[in-house]
């Protein structure tokens, strides 16, 4: 596995910054649920950028981070449905907490196959809302262009899981290396693109 440079703990470090950032500045204004929502996102992707640093690529080998960083995607994906669409919060909410429990209980009872079809599942209806949602709202008018952004970061984090979750299962799309030095990239490029979006929106 590729060793972790100083330039890749740069962009990991830049990439937490704008998250908390996001954290403290970015969430304020909105619903309870959209607020608790967003704030959980980013401060996983805080978190999760701290872990790459201290512990390297090698993180991301542990079941446990698998599980973390589920809850990126999937958080922020429920606080744009809560603020978006408020109709449908419970719902997704529901889908999202069930999701969740699947991949834990996939990760650590079922390895192996069950665990990546559940985890590319779960991911990938988030990963659609994320892409889907600011892109629909945008073009419709809805809310204002620079809102694309944030579908934009959701195609780049939808992007990096499949690199991850190819490698994962043993027939990456590139070779291991490259995946692992494009990734603080994408993890920065995806995060300035959503606080950039929601600061427009």
């Amino acid at each position: 596995m590729k060793s972790m440079s100083v330039l890749d703990r740069l962009l990991l470090l830049a990439t937490g910054g704008l998250a908390a950032y996001q954290v403290v500045v970015g969430v304020e204004g909105l619903g309870g649920l959209a607020t608790w929502a967003y704030t959980v996102a980013f401060g996983v992707l805080l978190l999760a950028g701290l872990l790459l640093i201290i512990l390297g690529f090698e993180a991301l080998e542990s079941p446990l981070v698998v599980i973390v960083a589920a809850l990126l995607p999937l958080s922020l994906s429920l606080g744009l449905v809560a603020e978006y669409l408020p109709a449908w919060s419970g719902a997704y909410m529901a889908f999202a907490l069930l999701g969740l429990t699947a991949i834990v209980i996939t990760r650590y009872l079922a390895p192996g196959k069950a665990a990546t079809i559940t985890l590319a599942l779960v991911h990938g209806v988030a990963g659609l809302l994320i892409f889907g949602l600011p892109l629909i709202l945008s073009l419709r008018g809805a809310a204002p262009m620079g809102f694309i952004l944030v579908g934009i970061g959701g195609g780049l984090i939808g992007l990096g899981g499949l690199l991850l979750a190819f490698l994962k299962a043993g027939k990456p799309l590139l070779p291991a290396e490259t995946i692992f030095t494009l990734l603080p990239w994408l993890l920065l490029f995806m995060t300035a693109a959503f606080v950039a979006g929601m600061a427009m929106a």
